[in-house]
This record gives C-alpha cells, structure tokens and sequence, in this order.
C-alpha cells in the first residue's frame, strides 16, 4: 500500500519564496516527516486563511496533501509564533536566522525528529531570552552537527582519540588535537574558550552563563569555522552574527 494522500505533523517553518502571483513554497522541518516542501496556495492575498501563520521561526501544526513534486498544505494551525518575538530583537533575530539556515543545511526529508527537538528548544530559548543569543546558537550549532555525524572534538583528539584535555585546535582535523597529532596551523585557545566549547556541546549552561567576552569571541570563531569547514561553503547569516552576545569579562 502507498501512503496516505493527507497527513499531518508538527512542523516548524524555516524558509519561504513565493510562487506566481498569489502563493508561496513553504520549506519547514518537521517533527516525523523530515524537511517538507509545500505550496500554500492563496496566501499572500490579504484574506488567505493562514498567510501570517507561515512565516519563518513559525511552530505550527500543519495537515499536507501529497503531490508528485510539492505537497500542498490544506490546514495550519498556530502553535507558536517566534518570529513575532524574535524580529523585535536583533541579536536574538540574527542567531534565530542562522540556526534556520543550518536546519535547512543539514536535514532532508528522512525523518529527524532530534533535530526537530533541538531546533525548537533552540528557538525557544531564544525567544524566551534564557541564555544570551549567540550561546544558543553556537550550543545548538554544535549539537545539531553532532546529531549529523559531525561531531566537534572537544575531550579527546580528533585524529588519535587520547584522552584529553588538549591544548590545539585544528578546524580541519575536527577540533582538539593532542601534541603528537598536531598539524601546522592548529591554534591555541585559551583555557576559558575550550572550557565554554565544552559547555555549549553538552549544554552546560552555568559554565556558559558565566563565560566572559572574550572566551564568547574566540569560541564563536572556531565553531563558525569549524561548521562551515563541514559544509563546505559559507553561512550566509552567520556573517550578520555578534560574537560576544552579552560576555561578562
């Protein structure tokens, strides 16, 4: 038997573009379906139905009809709305826009129901103001590379696996390096940046809470690198990203 021709899921919205003159492509991941492309049919007129209830940073909960290239979405219904939060705050807008854009990066249409949870503890942090901005996204930044295969070396080196701690970092060896593996090029963080990279992959929030400005900068330069080095490309909004997001020091 094939698959049902409706079906509905909990679905958060990451991107949109419109379509002739009336309609827009949704692009949303969701919790049991994976990245989802659909047709919102009517929606930019001013009386569609659910026009403001699919914009990016949206949680919504979304009935689709299947089609051969594009589903259609039939019923929306609003479970949070981020983005209305989220606009009115730079740094927190900014640190949201680029956690969509990784979102997008990094899913298909297999489901992926831990980054669908990551993605909106992400977001709700950032819209309930639990941390600073940017340590949310650099906490989620490394953790959904985890959940991806591509997890950042922290405790122990990544080209030997011995226990660390070490002192280098290598972005293109995949985090720490020990003294025997270290390439040319490998940098030295301080101590306080490796203790906050540490925090942010397994979302130790007191340490993270407590880092100082600097340590924020240097760790935010070598996940921003390290991610990208894994993509091999750029992320556009992360260019738009503050570093420090509210240090102490």
């Amino acid at each position: 038997m094939g698959r049902m021709k409706t079906y509905r899921d909990d679905a958060i919205v990451l991107r949109c573009h419109d379509l002739g003159e009336a309609d827009r492509i949704i692009t949303m991941l969701s919790r049991h379906n994976g990245k989802i492309r659909a047709v919102a049919k009517g929606v930019r007129r001013t009386k569609s139905r659910f026009g403001a209830r699919v914009e990016p940073f949206s949680m919504i909960d979304v009935q689709l009809y299947r089609g051969r290239t594009l589903d259609t979405i039939t019923q929306v219904e609003s479970r949070n709305q981020y983005g209305r939060t989220l606009v009115a705050e730079y740094d927190a807008y900014t640190c949201a826009s680029a956690m969509l854009e990784l979102a997008d990066r990094l899913t298909d249409d297999h489901p992926e129901p831990a980054q669908f949870s990551l993605l909106h503890g992400a977001l709700h942090a950032l819209a309930t103001g639990a941390h600073a901005p940017t340590l949310v996204l650099h906490s989620y930044m490394l953790r959904a590379m985890s959940l991806s295969g591509w997890e950042l070396a922290v405790f122990e080196c990544a080209k030997c696996g011995a226990p660390g701690p070490h002192e280098a970092f290598h972005v293109h060896s995949g985090g720490a390096v020990c003294d025997d593996c270290r390439p040319p090029g490998a940098t030295i963080p301080s101590v306080e940046a490796w203790q906050l990279i540490g925090a942010l992959s397994v979302g130790d929030w007191s340490i993270a809470d407590a880092s100082g400005s600097a340590a924020r900068r240097q760790a935010a330069a070598l996940i921003g690198a390290f991610v990208q080095w894994q993509l091999e490309s750029k992320m556009k909004s992360l260019a738009l990203v503050g570093a420090e997001g509210g240090g102490h020091g």
